[in-house]
């Protein structure tokens, strides 16, 4: 099961305008065939299916506590997408009774991505940077373990690759450190599924990582992270469960990548320290969340209060 904790992985700092184009530029990295759709579906469903799970605990719980991260790689992006899309918050906004008949928003009917106006309200949506749906055939589960752990590393560097030129593409800090943050942790996953397979077959992955061959410590927004060590680490999004997996990750005096950081790799146990979640201004006249909000206020405050 799953256990939900209301906040972010890492904290995103506010966008600095709208730019819904740049929302749609990293909706790639949401629903794109590297996106964070693709991780989560791929070793969500390893997880699932996943044989002899008591025999081959540590890879089991390598594949399983990934998966929860990956899950929090999604709700980040979708974070990352609706601040763009959105733009610096504005109390004004919110408030209802607006006059709409003077199209306020002609310029959405240009963006690159209407429907995210349109349909979402300039929220995320599991498509790509063109609109196209995120699909069940970017998932492969065949049941063999090395094969399953190869597809990952396949699908860590695919998504480097994804990051780094989404990154290339944005200046708004808010896309730039969603890219930053998962460039790490992306890292982290393909040097965990290398030295898995490095367990099983003897065959040192290690050498040609990172793919690209871009090193973190060009990237400003990484830096925070490998300071902290970020780069050493794997959490099991568990209080008690998936610890095997230091069998595999740090148990045997396993080093950080020679061109990050030095240091010993580390099992932790739960998960990241996190930030808050961006409380996303409400649009009266986009009907988010309605025309009249007001009146939702109200009644989500005496809510609030009996609750308390």
């Amino acid at each position: 099961m799953f256990l939900r904790v209301d906040k972010l992985q890492t904290e995103l700092p506010a966008p600095k305008r709208q730019d819904p184009n740049a929302a749609a530029a990293l909706q790639e990295l949401l629903g794109g065939k590297y996106g964070e759709m693709s991780t989560l579906g791929n070793y969500m469903f390893q997880s699932f299916n996943f044989r002899s799970k008591a025999k081959l605990r540590p890879f089991y719980g390598l594949v399983a506590s990934i998966t929860a991260e990956e899950l929090g790689h999604v709700e980040l992006v979708s974070n990352g997408v609706a601040m763009l899309a959105n733009g610096p918050d504005s109390e004004g906004n919110e408030k209802g009774g607006a006059d709409i008949s003077d199209a306020p928003f002609e310029s959405m009917k240009d963006i690159r991505l209407a429907a995210s106006f349109y349909s979402n309200g300039g929220g995320s949506m599991p498509v790509d940077s063109n609109g196209a749906s995120w699909n069940r055939d970017f998932v492969t589960t065949t049941g063999n373990v090395i094969v399953d752990l190869l597809h990952n590393f396949h699908l860590e560097c695919g998504a480097r690759l994804h990051k780094l030129r989404v990154y290339e593409s944005l200046t708004d800090p808010t896309g730039r450190e969603v890219c930053g943050y998962l460039l790490v942790r992306g890292s982290v996953h393909a040097h965990a599924y290398a030295l898995a397979i490095k367990k099983i077959t003897g065959a040192d992955l290690d050498k040609v990582l990172p793919t690209p061959n871009i090193p973190l410590d060009k990237i400003p927004e990484c830096q925070k992270y490998l300071a902290e060590g970020s780069h050493r680490r794997l959490y099991t999004f568990s209080p008690e469960d998936y610890r095997e997996m230091a069998g595999i990750w740090g148990g045997g005096g396993e080093q950080a990548l020679p061109t990050d950081p030095p240091g010993e790799l580390e099992v932790i146990d739960g998960m990241p320290e996190g930030g808050k979640i961006h409380d996303l201004t409400g649009v009266a006249s986009a009907f988010t969340p309605d025309y009249a909000p007001e009146e939702m206020f109200e009644v989500a405050s005496k809510l609030y209060k009996v609750s308390r």
